[in-house]
């Protein structure tokens, strides 16, 4: 991976560690970043974006807990063989949370063809 695969949004109101996390965890969800894939080292990826280091290390960090990356010391942060499952497991809970939103959609009296029609409107 390099530096410049990161770009910031100054004006969002996600912190600029979610915004890091989010663009890394995507590319590992498109396999544009595959297990053992190197991430620039905090101090190079805080100095390209002119950030604190301080936010790439806490970006770094919470990818690990969510084990999509593995930091090995003295050698940096390679994107992890658990990145695949851990996006699988999100995708689960997406799917879950979908349905619960679908069930009471369905109990507040909106058809099944209201729903369908939506969710293909926003396929589009």
């Amino acid at each position: 991976m390099t530096c410049d695969m990161i770009v910031l949004d100054y004006q969002s109101r996600n912190p600029i560690y979610l915004q890091i996390m989010e663009q890394i965890e995507r590319y590992i969800a498109l396999g544009i970043l595959k297990e053992q894939d190197a991430l620039p080292s905090i101090r190079e990826l805080a100095s390209y974006l002119g950030i604190n280091p301080n936010t790439v290390k806490k970006a770094y960090t919470e990818l690990e807990n969510k084990n999509m990356i593995v930091s090995i010391s003295t050698k940096g942060c390679f994107i992890s063989d658990q990145g695949k499952k851990a996006k699988n497991e999100k995708i689960d809970k997406i799917y879950q949370e979908l349905k619960r939103n679908l069930e009471e959609l369905l109990q507040l009296g909106v058809s099944e063809e209201k729903i369908k029609n939506t969710i293909s409107s926003f396929l589009k």
